[in-house]
């Protein structure tokens, strides 16, 4: 098995390593890939030394190479694609650059594991991370009775915007302890003490691009095209792991017990709930972890047929890395 890691250096290049090494994913060869800047940069993975090469268009770098799990950014997705598939490797992108392309299939392996073998390009692409969070929730109740609304809050940490967006979180809070005016680069505005009702950029209809994404994801992941969807996506002073507070309407009522009874027997899903003791998921606890978590199960008071729910998910492993990674593991397992 030959594996190929694309953006090496980046925060989920980094969790690819990690993820891979949990997950105890078989390799027999592995490339690391990176931009001209990163090159020549060293990482351990099993014990052994591996340097970074430089991206370029040479598809002989990538003889071979059965999965290559890209996390580069959707303008390099889209320039090496054509290399990286050309002898014939799947390339799983963790960028936005083909989701919604029709002939490319976006999978979470616990929803939709089967629409990976339906890849003519030789690409997969692996969803928005708050996406992936909240579809592992839906399909259980979805299996139960179809549903047909969703409203969400997300409430993203400063994982989600990359490495140094992490750094600059932590940086602010000792500058201003230290009574120093704060530096803002990476958001809007100042994140430490504060909420940001804004991620990604805004378009005509009023809603973020990030918002769109969990719109559009949602319906293709599902095989929904109907389905109604409405997102407002926060970034808060969470250093990792995204929580999100969901509202479904389904086409037939469904009990809080039902609910519960399809979480915990669904496949990727931890339920914490128990409100008498305060038990509940939250980022602090669910930091690091694989798998999403579920709370605060109850009817929506707003309709006959609605329920809500908290989900936390760690948005570099769930949300990224460990998705990509569960995608080959489901190829492998489910090979014809």
């Amino acid at each position: 098995m030959k594996v190929a890691i694309v953006g090496a250096s980046g925060a989920v290049g980094q969790e690819f390593l990690r993820v891979l090494a949990e997950q105890n994913f078989p390799i027999d060869e592995l490339l690391l890939f990176g931009s001209k800047r990163s090159a020549g940069k060293s990482y351990n993975f099993r014990g052994k030394d591996y340097v970074v090469k430089e991206l370029t268009r040479n598809p002989e770098d990538f003889k071979g190479v059965d999965f290559a799990f890209v996390s580069a950014g959707a303008g390099v997705s889209r320039e090496y694609a054509d290399v990286i598939t050309a002898h014939g490797a799947l390339m799983i992108d963790n960028s936005s650059a083909f989701r919604m392309d029709s002939d490319v299939p976006l999978v979470v392996p616990e929803v939709n594991g089967e629409d990976a073998f339906n890849a003519p390009r030789n690409i997969i692409a692996n969803p928005n991370c708050t996406t992936i969070i909240m579809v592992v929730a839906l399909k259980p109740i979805n299996d139960i009775s179809s549903i047909r609304r969703i409203h969400v809050a997300t409430y993203q940490a400063a994982s989600g915007a990359g490495a140094t967006a992490m750094d600059e979180l932590v940086s602010q809070y000792a500058e201003i302890q230290a009574g120093k005016e704060p530096v803002v680069e990476k958001f809007a505005y100042q994140l430490a003490y504060n909420l940001i009702p804004h991620i990604d950029v805004f378009l005509d209809n009023g809603y973020t691009k990030e918002e769109m994404k969990m719109f559009n994801e949602t319906k293709k992941i599902m095989h929904a095209p109907g389905l109604d969807v409405s997102a407002m996506c926060v970034r808060v002073p969470v250093l990792r792991a995204h929580s999100e507070a969901v509202w479904v309407e389904t086409e037939r009522p469904v009990s809080v017990e039902e609910a519960r009874a399809a979480f915990e027997k669904a496949e990727g899903l931890v339920v914490i709930d128990n409100p008498a003791e305060k038990k509940y998921p939250m980022p602090l606890d669910v930091t690091g972890s694989d798998p999403v978590y579920v709370g605060r199960i109850r009817k929506d008071l707003a309709g006959d047929h609605g329920l809500s729910f908290w989900l936390v998910g760690d948005q570099i492993k769930k949300g990224a890395a460990l998705n990509a990674v569960q995608i080959a593991q489901y190829i492998l397992a489910h090979k014809k």
